[in-house]
């Protein structure tokens, strides 16, 4: 039988405090704080009172509260109008809410794993 994720398969709720290396196979929603190195195979969703700090690695990621490090997205980051972000992001496709605290780098693929360049137009 083949197991598939459906919605969120776990919650590190508000007050809950994390710290070192995290790997979450399947979605996750995070209202409390997470320090370190986290790795999630499907959805990352960061409620508002959500504090991440490290190295995320994830497929796709909603953020409505604190991140700070590094975010490694395979697909698609929504940033929704409450974030507060201090990352570099890698991401296929990305969504800013207006009112939306982002400071730090961004950079995209262009529907590939490999990152090319953009060409000024001339």
């Amino acid at each position: 039988m083949e197991k598939t994720n459906v919605g969120i398969t776990n919650i590190i709720g508000e007050g809950t405090e994390v710290t070192g290396k995290v790997f979450v196979p399947g979605s996750v929603r995070i209202d409390g704080r997470v320090d370190g190195e986290v790795t999630i195979t499907e959805m990352m969703t960061v409620g508002r009172s959500g504090n991440l700090k490290g190295t995320i690695t994830t497929k796709d990621a909603v953020v409505g509260g604190r991140i700070e490090g590094t975010l490694n997205v395979k697909n698609r980051i929504e940033l929704q109008k409450t974030a507060k972000v201090s990352v570099d992001m890698n991401c296929k496709l990305l969504v800013i809410e207006e009112g939306v605290v982002f400071d730090g780098t961004c950079s995209m693929t262009k529907g590939s794993d490999k990152q090319e360049p953009l060409k000024p137009k001339a």
